[in-house]
């Protein structure tokens, strides 16, 4: 560091209000490298670590973009901002161009073609748009607020020039420690003035202390105070070179070197080699951290043969088809597996990542491709099935309030037939379309029940019929020629009979199945083949239910869930058992588990039986 010249208070005033360009000497802060924010602002952009988001989703973008800004740091992030929105950008664009590909190919014209935004799209630009503003508004606030610090730092050096150039008191030390305080505690101002004003204050307070003789023994005290204070400073920058956080050290290291620049001068002979201390501890943090990132290189490396390995791992699913929900669900579960482990193997160096990225993303991305082609082909098929619905809840809807009963009768019951030979619909309109079909249904029989005695009467004898099929199955069931065939048959005859009165529906259904159950305990059939004989007589006795389609879907839907679930348990079970060592112990649960297995086999069995039994209704 530059040794203090020989020159008179009046020069060094005149140097420092007159000289912007001259380099001043901050007797104050001792070393006038700290004085310079420019200097501190690069420590912070040090700070700052390297992150690649190359690989991040738009969601990631998005979260990282949030996090980034909830710190208001917005001069420090603004190049960070700037490499996350543009690779949002490049998936946006990507994005765009395939949507815009898809449009031509299905038949659109490239003048017709408008993308829409994706909500995640809108997110991100509200984001950013937000980031830039407030960028904007913390610069502007922060430039009048360096105008106002500006003034209050020239006020100080007014207040400062009348204590140098008046008469000496004995409150003049405490004064011009105020004065220290007031200086430290104001915040930085316009760079243009920054150097010219550190260099009137410093020339200033050189006036105070070599100007008075008589407090000479005091200001010698006080520099040497201040070294005590800069000594502490650099034993703690020294010992930062043992902190094992990186990002601690050197946010440590930061304040040090802001408190170090605020305390007053020392004595001038112990200046060169304090600084050459602070210096040495602060090379010795930033070297380590330099060594750090060297370091990390053979990581970064492994990093990228794992990610080779997913890459490859991945490229099996590239060509996967399926004609079934359940074998695209299971595919998936593993495409996202895959897709955890490549967000949890870390960055690759930085030559690499884009490339690998493209390649990884490029397959996930048609699989899913692959997968939406499914839907939407299964979709369409709902959406035709949809139409049908509304066709038939519309001529219902013209029917349900009609006079004309045997023929609407007639017609609905044929509209209801109809209704249950409708496939699968969309699930999110499923229940709102058989609500609508069944209100329609249900006002049209309501008001034959209510109006047409004929229709009542008719109702008793559909009673007095089914009564009668009741007490024929319970006759027979004393038989010794009890045939399944006929308890079909009978059950046929059953559902075949119109509407009973709404009073006696629950009455005669109990007697029903009463009879029902007698004749089939006397059959005497046992085991599998008497579990598949009731679940049929089950299917039969649910056809004669006007809701019978949307009950049969359920219940396919439960069966379904019950094999996937057990299916499920037995992977798992088998898994338990690899992990099983040789002892009897060990062998005696292998046992256990292996029972389980066979009973969840026999049991998926039992289930497929069934769901080959409800594909023939």
């Amino acid at each position: 560091m530059d040794k203090e010249k020989e020159m008179s208070d009046e020069d060094k005033v005149t140097q420092a209000e007159n000289q912007p360009s001259a380099e001043g000497k901050e007797e104050t802060t001792n070393e006038a490298p700290l004085n310079n924010e420019e200097e501190e602002e690069q420590h912070e952009e040090e700070e700052q670590e390297d992150v690649d988001y190359a690989h991040y989703s738009k969601k990631e973008l998005i979260a990282a973009l949030k996090e980034l800004s909830a710190t208001g740091k917005f001069l420090k992030i603004d190049a960070t901002v700037a490499d996350i929105k543009s690779h949002f950008d490049e998936i946006f664009n990507k994005e765009k161009a395939e949507a815009e590909k898809d449009f031509i190919s299905n038949g659109g014209s490239v003048d017709d073609f408008q993308y829409r935004t994706s909500d995640e799209d809108k997110i991100f630009f509200a984001l950013y748009n937000d980031f830039r503003e407030k960028k904007s508004q913390f610069l502007r606030e922060q430039e009048k607020q360096k105008e106002k610090n500006l003034s209050s730092k020239n006020q100080i050096l007014d207040r400062l020039r009348e204590l140098v150039d008046g008469e000496e008191t004995t409150h003049s030390i405490n004064t011009i420690k105020q004065i220290q305080e007031e200086w430290k505690s104001i915040g930085p101002v316009p760079s243009a003035q920054n150097r010219n004003l550190w260099a009137s204050y410093n020339a200033l307070m050189d006036r105070f202390y070599d100007n008075r003789s008589i407090y000479f023994e005091l200001k010698e005290l006080d520099r040497k105070k201040n070294l005590e204070q800069k000594l502490d400073i650099v034993n703690r920058a020294e010992a930062l070179s043992q902190v094992e956080d990186l990002k601690d050290a050197i946010r440590a290291l930061n304040d040090l070197h802001e408190e170090f620049k605020h305390i007053g001068p020392v004595p001038r002979e112990d200046q060169e080699p304090l600084w050459q201390r602070f210096k040495s501890a602060s090379d010795a943090v930033y070297d380590k951290r330099k060594e750090f990132y060297e370091g990390q290189k053979e990581v970064f490396k492994s990093n990228l043969e794992k990610k080779e390995g997913l890459i490859k791992k991945l490229s099996e699913f590239k060509d996967f088809s399926a004609s079934r929900i359940k074998d695209w669900n299971v595919k998936t579960k593993e495409v996202l597996e895959i897709q955890k482990e490549w967000e949890a193997s870390g960055p690759v160096p930085r030559e690499f990542g884009k490339e690998v990225n493209k390649r990884f993303w490029g397959l996930f991305k048609e699989f899913f491709h692959n997968k939406n082609l499914f839907f939407k082909e299964l979709d369409e098929i709902r959406l035709t099935n949809k139409n049908k619905a509304e066709d038939l809840i519309a001529k219902a809807e013209e029917l349900m309030n009609s006079t004309d009963w045997q023929d609407t009768a007639n017609k609905l019951i044929s509209l209801q037939q109809e209704w249950k030979k409708i496939g699968p619909t969309p699930e999110k309109v499923r229940d709102e379309l058989y609500n609508r079909f069944k209100t329609a249904c249900d006002t049209f029989f309501e008001n034959r029940r209510n109006s047409n005695k004929q229709i009542n009467k008719e109702f008793e004898e559909n009673l007095k019929e089914k009564e009668a099929i009741c007490k024929e199955i319970l006759d027979e069931a004393s038989g010794d020629s009890l045939k399944e065939e006929r308890l079909e048959e009978l059950i046929g005859k059953f559902n075949a009979i119109g509407f009973v009165p709404r009073k006696n529906m629950k009455e005669i259904q109990s007697k029903f199945n009463e009879a029902v159950d007698t004749y089939v305990e006397n059959l005497g059939i046992e085991g599998g083949s008497r579990d598949e004989f009731l679940f049929r007589l089950n299917l039969n006795k649910i056809q004669a239910d006007p809701n019978s389609n949307r009950v049969l879907n359920k219940k396919e839907h439960g069966i379904r869930k019950q094999i996937s679930d057990l299916e499920n348990n037995i992977t798992l079970w088998k898994n338990n058992l690899e992990f099983f060592a040789s002892s009897k112990t060990a062998d005696k649960l292998k046992d256990q588990f292996d029972q389980k297995i066979q009973k969840a086999e026999k049991e998926i069995d039992k289930l497929k039986k069934k769901l080959s039994i409800l594909r023939e209704f």
